[in-house]
């Protein structure tokens, strides 16, 4: 994700044109479906942890449904925040972009909602399943003969990223097709999590990887057949094939991410990743700021490789520091505050119990 979105904001000039840059972005189409599969791989857990513990549909549903709203509005938040700080050029229209925030939220929602209309470990893999691939099928409809031109383009948005343009737009995250990713995470999670996968867990992953190849090979053929179900067949953008071969890689990821953890680099002490991944939102949102925002790093397209480069690595390092500074202190607010208040009493003077002097009581 670093590596794209510096590469895109920073390089200018020949830099841009050459294959160097086109290369740069070829794994940018990974960040956002993992992110996305990921969120139904921790609802998964989290739902499964609370039904071990006995707790009902509806319990867990409007725990689902309620945090998959926090990460909507944090969302807008975000959407505002990129609004103010690029006033007067940013139009308004920004504010109602949607992004892969905003999709992670809603399926959270979504998958709130079949958590809460279906019971049980198999039920939730094939109703979960099921979702997904009735996503990546009704895709292409929902891009082209069944648009719902009818909606406000800032509603219409969620549902194919129409935006203010006459057309869907790649670039965008809406709900069909990004929001069969998390389904996808959902029915992959409750597998991991089961029994069986917690007795065998590198069998259990080592299927995982099986399937994810199998699913590649399965794109591939299909993409291959000289009938196609659409009107309009688009692989790159809303083909249901494309979405098969992204869950495939998607898989592949999570079968050499365990075997990076489990015999590789990563089981050898310190994990910029790992760390990188326990605060994923928090660095998500920072460093675009000083990627693409007003804080940026460098003017935008204005970088040779050499200066894009140095760049990314300077934004790897700070983000890697800010993830463990948030790991280190979260959970401690109070205690980071008490330190707060006593050093202002030390060196500002007043007492820190007195609300005139202290200022924040």
């Amino acid at each position: 994700m670093f590596e794209v979105h510096c590469y895109d904001a920073w390089l200018g000039g020949t830099a841009r044109n050459s294959s160097f840059f086109r290369w740069s972005q070829l794994s940018g189409t990974l960040p956002a479906p993992l992110f996305i599969f990921l969120s139904g791989i921790t609802v998964a857990l989290v739902a499964d942890g609370m039904r071990r513990k006995g707790s009902a549909r509806g319990e867990i549903a409007r725990r689902m449904i309620r945090r998959g709203g926090e990460i909507f509005l944090l969302a807008l938040v975000f959407r505002v925040q990129e609004f103010v700080l690029g006033w007067p050029g940013a139009p308004w229209t920004d504010l109602f972009r949607v992004d892969v925030l905003n999709v992670i939220g809603l399926s959270i929602a979504l998958m709130g909602v079949l958590l809460w209309l279906v019971e049980g470990r198999m039920a939730s893999v094939l109703a979960s399943t099921g979702v997904a691939l009735g996503i990546a099928l009704a895709t292409p409809l929902i891009w082209t003969t069944w648009r719902p031109r009818w909606l406000p383009w800032y509603l219409e948005s969620y549902f194919n990223g129409v935006h203010t343009y006459n057309a869907p737009q790649p670039w965008l995250f809406p709900i069909f097709p990004w929001a069969a990713f998390a389904f996808a995470g959902l029915a992959t999670g409750f597998l991991l999590f089961s029994e069986w996968s917690s007795r065998n867990p590198a069998r259990a992953v080592a299927l995982v990887g099986a399937a994810g190849a199998g699913l590649l090979a399965l794109s591939m053929w299909l993409d291959a057949r000289p009938m196609q179900l659409y009107a309009s067949y688009d692989y790159w953008h809303t083909s249901p094939n494309f979405f098969l071969a992204r869950v495939g890689v998607v898989l592949l990821v999570v079968l050499g991410g365990y075997a990076w953890y489990r015999w590789g680099g990563g089981a050898i002490g310190f994990s910029p990743f790992r760390q990188l991944g326990q605060t994923s939102l928090l660095v998500y949102w920072v460093h675009m700021e000083f990627v693409y925002g007003c804080f940026s790093l460098f003017d935008k397209q204005s970088q040779g490789i050499r200066g894009a480069t140095i760049g990314l690595f300077e934004i790897t390092i700070a983000m890697v520091l800010l993830s463990m500074v948030r790991a280190r202190f979260k959970g401690r607010g109070d205690e980071v505050w008490a330190w707060l208040r006593r050093w202002r009493s030390e060196h500002v003077g007043g007492s820190p119990g007195t609300p005139a002097e202290g200022g924040v009581d």
